[in-house]
């Protein structure tokens, strides 16, 4: 063990092996492992082992493909044995609802080029595993790479790889202290003092104290997790093949082949949380007592589906502990605060998803950026508030008893909520708000009368025409919308302006206006769809995704420059939006000093409504005339009051962000996580059209070579869809004729001009006005056309007005 290595990466698990693995391949050789015990002696050494291509995020599906596609290099560099057994896998759909969704997954996988999947009978699906009862299924989906491997082999494949690269593992060394040294840490351990620029915390079970030895509060916990290996199945020792990985979704198990007997995994409806605070440290290869009374519901339903198992013993039960982060999803990059720590924590599924992690997070420390779009993972997707040990129990046993349940994407679920409520929050509630969640914060989705309940839905919703109408009242009215869910950032100081124009790609707006404002990555690629205010003082104002907070504000502190302050607004400054051609009316009633015709369009001032100072500006994300106004938090009380009460003169309706999404889509607006993400360039999304090209700013060597190559692969188009009953939502794919072009990116139904609309990426040959493709909507094909941008108000009249 030497006294420094560029990088100390703590935990001798999957995902600690694959890091190391990861960092030697791209060239960074000084780097060691350090394990307490011997490799694999947490999670990895009980794990199922079983690898399989879904994942509801399709880019987390997307490296686990990369995962799958690495096991067998890694077998043949390292030269171990890693037991992989790629057998296929099956998912079984028993209602059919769920049966709708896998048809729907599998043309989400064909969007993101897993091809290797296809639906089947359930007596296709009984051929390919004959063990099995199709009595209650529907359908399924095969997947021709799925199988399992041998978790110990496969850890030590990533072990011995990156010694033979240069890398050190070091073994029964435990870490004792984290110290942070001007040069990056001091890692105490039981052995002596490393010190190196970087650290990486892979503890699994022991992330929580790893995390603490920093200062930092990880949101992971640990859950008991049953699976159990049978004595041999007769019917399994008389077949000539291997059944495959197979899924019961609405029976709660996994199976997979285990010799002649079977393997059955379940997510227990019943948790059962662990060491909460991290596990002991002399804890490593130990087991938990079955829990029988916990699991009886599941275990009866996997009886019935695997009717050979009441004829056979169990040789094996494993009731072991992993660890899960609120949304199950890795807790992956780098650390706020703490340069140069950085997470590889909560992977759940690390043998599916190690691989991908490793990728990312070394991609992530040499380059600057991991080349994958991982905000799904990124720890950035979590602040502060997640650290309260009762949301992280909430949510991760939410995660976990929900790990096949099916999930509507209208359906809000209740762990950890409500958090943040500003302060209209319970009179918007009394108003009929139906509220969502962004971030930490509490979202009005739609105003519904009293004792409405949506049901959750693929399809359109029972809420469909209550947010219809609130869309129809804006386009006609005036609406107000709560617009709390906005990210705000002061940026002041000498040196401001010049950070900010380097940091932006746009110009900056003069004093008392405002500009959009695309924001790149050193590889070009989109790193922010923002809006900058000038408000002629020394002061800009960033406004953007209240949920990408943490992810901008660590980005603005990986760039600060002297003479520079950040300020995140978030927690003192909220606002409201009026929208609507009566919107000017209801803001000159309101006004008590200011002038709202003065007030050009992209312009900004401070104005007074009624008693409150406010922060006026004139834009809309609706595409009407309208007006945000941003308030003190504990003013917006009073700022509501104002406007309902001269906007009742008015027919003024208070409207949620469902209406909102709807209304931008009429307008061909894109959005961030849909048609604005990381993995996306400005020339794909037609951000361009904001960049000044005459100045510098950060990506804009990559940004011109793009430019300068001409036309993208994929370029941005609206469409309109033949649908009935149900709209596209993201990733389906595009096709022309038998050819896959592109994918939607955001859909939805405009309201106020009676159509199915989306927004897609797809190849610039077929992105002519009036091309007739089609697009799967809830897996079934429908006819779409490439239409005009924008097709209410296509010149953008009512906004300037």
């Amino acid at each position: 063990m030497k006294s420094h290595y560029r990088v100390v990466v703590i935990g001798g698990g999957v995902v600690g092996a694959s890091v190391l693995y990861h960092l030697a391949k791209l060239g960074w050789t000084d780097v060691a492992l350090v394990e307490r015990s011997v490799l694999t002696a947490g999670s990895s050494w009980h794990a199922a082992g079983g690898i399989h291509a879904l994942n509801a995020d399709p880019n987390i599906a997307a490296l686990q493909a990369y995962t799958i596609d690495l096991l067998s290099e890694i077998e043949a560099e390292s030269g171990q044995n890693i037991g992989l057994h790629m057998t296929g896998g099956l998912t079984m759909a028993g209602t059919p609802d769920r049966w709708e969704w896998l048809q729907s997954a599998y043309r989400t996988f064909q969007s993101i080029g897993i091809e290797d999947c296809r639906l089947v009978t359930v007596e296709e699906a009984v051929d390919l595993n004959p063990i099995m009862s199709g009595d209650g299924l529907l359908g399924g989906m095969w997947a021709d790479r799925e199988g399992y491997i041998d978790t110990t082999g496969t850890v030590h494949a990533y072990a011995t790889a990156a010694k033979k690269r240069g890398a050190t593992v070091i073994e029964h060394n435990r870490v004792l202290e984290l110290n942070q040294t001007l040069q990056g840490w001091d890692v105490v351990t039981e052995k002596g003092t490393i010190s190196c620029e970087h650290v990486v915390n892979a503890g699994g079970l022991w992330a929580k104290q790893i995390g603490r030895m920093a200062g930092i509060e990880l949101p992971v916990s640990p859950l008991k997790h049953h699976y159990f290996i049978t004595d041999t199945v007769p019917e399994l020792a008389e077949l000539d093949f291997e059944v495959p990985m197979t899924v019961d979704l609405e029976g709660f198990t996994y199976t997979r082949q285990d010799q002649k007997g079977l393997l059955v995994g379940i997510y227990e409806q019943n948790t059962e949380h662990w060491a909460m605070d991290g596990a002991p440290w002399d804890y490593g290869m130990e087991l938990f007592q079955e829990q029988l009374d916990r699991i009886e519901h599941e275990l009866m339903m996997g009886y019935s589906r695997y009717p050979a198992l009441e004829n056979v013993g169990i040789k094996t039960w494993v009731n072991g502990a992993f660890t899960f982060s609120p949304d199950g999803n890795p807790l992956v990059g780098p650390v706020p605060g703490k340069r140069g720590y950085w997470s590889a924590c909560a992977v759940m599924a690390g043998f599916l998803q190690g691989g991908g992690v490793g990728k990312s997070l070394a991609e992530w420390m040499i380059h600057g950026e991991p080349e994958a779009d991982v905000y799904g993972m990124d720890i950035a997707r979590y602040g502060i508030w997640a650290e309260n040990k009762q949301y992280i129990k909430e949510t991760t046993g939410q995660f976990y008893s929900r790990r096949f349940v099916m999930t509507y994407p209208n359906e809000q679920l209740p762990a950890g909520r409500p958090l943040k409520m500003n302060g209209i929050y319970s009179d918007l509630s009394a108003a009929g708000a139906v509220w969502g969640q962004s971030w930490d914060l509490e979202v009005p989705l739609y105003f519904a009368p009293q004792g409405f309940t949506e049901t959750p839905s693929l399809r359109r919703s029972n809420a469909h025409d209550i947010v219809g109408t609130e869309c129809r009242a804006v386009r006609a009215g005036v609406g107000l919308l709560d617009i709390s869910a906005f990210s705000r950032f002061e940026v002041s100081g000498p040196n401001a302006a010049p950070w900010l124009d380097r940091l932006m790609a746009s110009k900056l707006p003069a004093p008392g206006r405002i500009k959009l404002a695309p924001m790149l990555g050193h590889d070009g690629r989109l790193k922010g769809d923002l809006t900058v205010f000038n408000w002629g003082d020394g002061r800009y104002w960033i406004t953007g995704s209240y949920y990408l907070r943490a992810l901008h504000m660590r980005w603005f502190n990986d760039h600060m420059e002297d003479g520079v302050t950040v300020r995140d607004l978030g927690e003192d400054m909220v606002g409201l939006s009026l929208a609507g051609p009566k919107s000017r009316a209801v803001l000159d009633a309101a006004l008590t000093d200011g002038d709202a015709g003065a007030l050009k369009f992209m312009g900004c001032a401070q104005m007074d409504v009624g008693l409150v100072r406010c922060a006026v500006g004139r834009l809309s994300v609706a595409g009407e005339l309208g007006y945000e106004m941003h308030c003190r938090a504990g003013d917006i009380k009073a700022l509501r009051d104002t406007l309902l009460a001269v906007g009742a003169d008015h027919g003024m309706i208070e409207y949620g962000f469902n209406a909102l999404l709807s209304l931008r889509l009429e307008k061909s607006f894109g959005i961030w996580s849909a048609e604005f993400t990381q993995g996306y360039t400005p020339g794909q999304t037609g951000m361009d059209r904001w960049i000044d090209w005459s100045k510098d700013f950060i990506g804009k060597d990559a940004a011109l070579k793009e430019r300068d190559a001409g036309t993208p692969d994929k370029v941005l188009v609206t469409l309109r869809i033949d649908a009935s009953d149900a709209d596209a939502s993201g990733y389906e794919p595009v096709w022309a004729g038998e050819d896959k072009i592109g994918f939607i990116t955001s859909g939805g139904y405009g309201h106020c001009v009676d159509a199915s609309l989306a927004m897609a990426l797809i190849d610039m040959g077929h992105a002519s006005e009036g091309s007739d493709l089609t697009v799967h909507v809830v897996g079934v094909a429908r006819k779409a056309t490439v239409i005009a941008p924008s097709p209410y108000d296509p010149e953008g009249k009512v906004m300037r007005g």
